[in-house]
């Protein structure tokens, strides 16, 4: 039987070099043919908000919806560290109900949680959940949550200056306790910079080669998902066009009379 993927395995790929991979998502069927096909990390990401609810941003993804997700991806994986992003606001009012909100998470199958941004607040935050036994995925660099402050979907750390903040920033979180820093649209020379100085891997979302992870949304892998689609992800099929062809075939075959056949009737 194939091991369980831990924070200690997640730590020594970093020490030994070692590239890993994470995707995301959202049900049960699809977390297990993830978790066979060797994924290392399935991350229920806020995307869900946008791919699965069809909502416009992450901003109105809630605690409820993310614990049913998270519920049913638990179900499905047995190798693969499973991490779920907390929802906006989840964390952001005070320490007690950060805590009680993260450790509803690892109650129903998580193994840890990833929570976006950096302020000291953020920090007492991540220092209060590793001392409760809850692994913490920091992010960094392009943070959804913050998209109204931020001013939009923009790249982060552009100047010198800019990524040496993010990697203070992100020293502070390595700090703090996080066992490993997504890094988001965030220019390759900055990021590669950023990774080389950090003892805990990060996991690149957008943010080039020289991270020590790799992370994507699913339905972008699978091409479902097509209301846009980010110039770092790479389609690897074509999900929406097998559906078509799938639904619209069986819509034919029920209009004629094709289905069922007598081999699909009792």
């Amino acid at each position: 039987m194939t091991k369980k993927i831990t924070v200690n395995t997640i730590k020594k790929y970093k020490e030994s070099g070692e590239k890993f991979s994470v995707l995301t998502a959202y049900d049960y069927s699809t977390a297990k043919y993830i978790d066979e096909a060797g994924i290392d990390a399935v991350l229920i990401g806020d995307s869900l908000a946008m791919t699965a609810l069809g909502y416009e941003t992450t901003h109105c993804v809630g605690m409820e919806e993310m614990l049913i997700f998270t519920k049913a991806v638990a179900r499905g994986v047995s190798h693969a560290m499973v991490v779920t992003d907390m929802p906006f606001l989840s964390y952001h009012t005070d320490i007690a109900s950060a805590v009680n909100n993260c450790g509803l998470m690892i109650k129903n199958g998580a193994n840890a949680v990833k929570i976006e941004g950096y302020s000291d607040y953020i920090l007492d935050v991540i220092k209060r959940l590793t001392q409760s036994g809850i692994p913490v995925m920091g992010h960094l660099g392009f943070t959804p949550q913050f998209l109204n402050t931020l001013g939009g979907y923009k790249i982060q750390g552009k100047t010198p200056e800019a990524v040496e903040e993010i990697l203070n920033q992100a020293k502070a979180l390595e700090k703090a306790g996080v066992f490993s820093i997504v890094l988001e649209m965030v220019p390759e020379s900055g990021a590669k910079h950023i990774t080389e100085n950090l003892t805990v891997p990060t996991i690149s979302c957008g943010a080039g080669r020289y991270c020590d992870a790799q992370v994507l949304v699913c339905d972008d892998v699978f091409g479902k998902f097509s209301d846009f689609k980010p110039k770092f992800a790479r389609k690897y099929c074509d999900m929406k066009s097998l559906i078509l062809e799938c639904a619209k075939k069986y819509n034919d075959d029920v209009k004629s009379g094709r289905f069922p056949s007598d081999d699909e009737v009792f």
